[in-house]
């Protein structure tokens, strides 16, 4: 009963929440178009699907996602799992911390459906130019390193802005120097990947590990996870692109005889070493 309770309360809210969604597309296919909706039957299902789906989820993450990543940061942080029983705890001593973060934001960034999407979507459009499964791990590498050095940042309880700026800076130059191609695939590889199974263990990892560590604040140190999480893949996949596309000149340089780099440096220095 009390489940049947919970579940007509979160429907209601999400189709109040979804419902500026269907007015807006009604009014723009209806009024400004001037045209009546296609596949009405089949359009009305979906939304019935999509309300139900949501309600659902939404009820997993209070019941389940959320409980389960402040259960995690609260366990790894006691002084059983760090092993300092009877002293203060150093950073170094919340490695697992450090790797359990770094796996769960790999796994759910490889399960996170809009990537998927933009994955397959990305392959297609290139003519298999570009990998769905290399692109989801490029990805997902990034998250994990996202994930895993934002738990360090709470850890140690240095600044925010700090490790922002820092691989901001890195994608900047990452930018000027991968092809245009990719660029816009990479920034679009960051928003998706904060979406809607990633984001609720990764806060909740974070809240529960800012609540866990002496010394620090939930609202100040819990929260910018995300930031993390939505950054790193960026500079993954950018650098992705770059050793590929320096590979590949590597590559065509064999095949077509030419010495390796570093060869031919040599042999340049050789000559100017015999000449008089």
């Amino acid at each position: 009963m009390g489940f049947a309770i919970d579940f007509a309360q979160t429907l209601w809210s999400t189709s109040l929440d979804v419902a500026p969604i269907v007015v807006i597309l009604v009014l723009f296919q209806v009024a400004v178009l001037r045209r009546s909706l296609p596949n009405l039957r089949r359009i009305v299902g979906g939304f019935v699907c999509v309300l139900i789906g949501l309600a659902l989820f939404l009820i997993g993450l209070q019941d389940a996602l959320f409980p389960i990543g402040e259960t995690m940061a609260r366990q790894l942080t006691t002084p059983e799992a760090t092993g300092v029983a009877g002293r203060e705890a150093a950073w170094t001593d919340y490695w697992l911390v450090y790797a359990f973060a770094a796996a769960i934001g790999f796994a759910t960034t490889i399960a996170e459906p809009s990537l998927i999407a933009v994955a397959l979507k990305a392959e297609e459009v290139s003519g298999n130019a570009i990998n769905a499964w290399g692109l989801r791990l490029a990805v997902a590498v990034g998250a994990a390193l996202g994930v895993s050095l934002g738990c360090f940042r709470i850890v140690t309880g240095t600044p925010l802005p700090w490790y922002i700026i820092a691989v901001y800076l890195v994608v900047i130059v990452q930018t000027f120097r991968s092809g245009r191609a990719i660029v816009p695939l990479a920034y679009d590889s960051g928003g998706v990947t904060t979406s809607t199974v990633t984001v609720p263990v990764v806060a909740a990892l974070g809240l529960g590990l800012a609540a866990s560590v002496p010394g620090r604040n939930p609202l100040i140190d819990g929260f910018g996870m995300i930031a993390f999480a939505a950054v790193f893949p960026i500079m993954t996949v950018l650098g992705y692109s770059m050793a590929v596309e320096w590979l590949g000149k590597r590559r065509r340089g064999r095949e077509n005889g030419a010495p390796p780099v570093d060869a031919a440096r040599e042999t340049m220095q050789q000559r100017r070493n015999v000449e008089p």
